[in-house]
């Protein structure tokens, strides 16, 4: 005897959406629970799938009174792909043109900093002018012990402390 293979949460989704589809109805829960079974989706599951949906924007819900009221109509599903991809060339559009602004800025930067001799040795020399600012720190910072600013500091904090 095989054993047969229950239905994916994709496929249940699928069968709980022909059910809106095929009726074009409101549905409460309860009654989508009964409907579940006769499309292949236990009724345990029915409330899970159902929210899945409810979250993807792809069914409708509202609660009127005491009762909880879920449907979907195809042109929905619709209209919610079509104002996507709306918004998806619109953002496609902006990334366009910002691309186009940046690599204007970029060639616009570039202009100064062509590859040359007089280039290079400017670099060179600024290599060797950080160097020497570089060593005459660390020698500034031998001297900091007799630094006639921090011995009267050291004297003040003594002489009040």
């Amino acid at each position: 005897m095989s054993k047969k293979r229950g239905l994916s949460l994709e496929e249940k989704r699928e069968q709980i959406l022909q059910i809106f589809y095929e009726s074009q109805d409101f549905f409460l829960l309860k009654e989508l629970e009964k409907l579940g079974p006769k499309k292949g989706v236990i009724s345990q599951s029915v409330k899970d799938v159902l929210q899945s949906l409810v979250d993807d924007d792809l069914v409708m819900k509202d609660k009127i009174g005491t009762s909880v009221y879920f449907w979907s109509l195809p042109s929905c599903a619709g209209n919610q792909l079509i104002n996507t991809r709306t918004k998806l060339e619109s953002e496609l559009g902006n990334c366009r043109k910002r691309l186009s602004e940046v690599t204007g800025q970029r060639d616009n930067l570039k202009k100064g900093r062509e590859e040359s001799d007089e280039r290079e040795a400017a670099l060179e020399e600024l290599k060797a002018v950080e160097l020497q600012h570089k060593k005459l720190k660390e020698e500034l910072a031998c001297y900091a012990d007799n630094d006639p600013a921090a011995l009267q500091k050291m004297i003040f904090l003594c002489f009040f402390w």
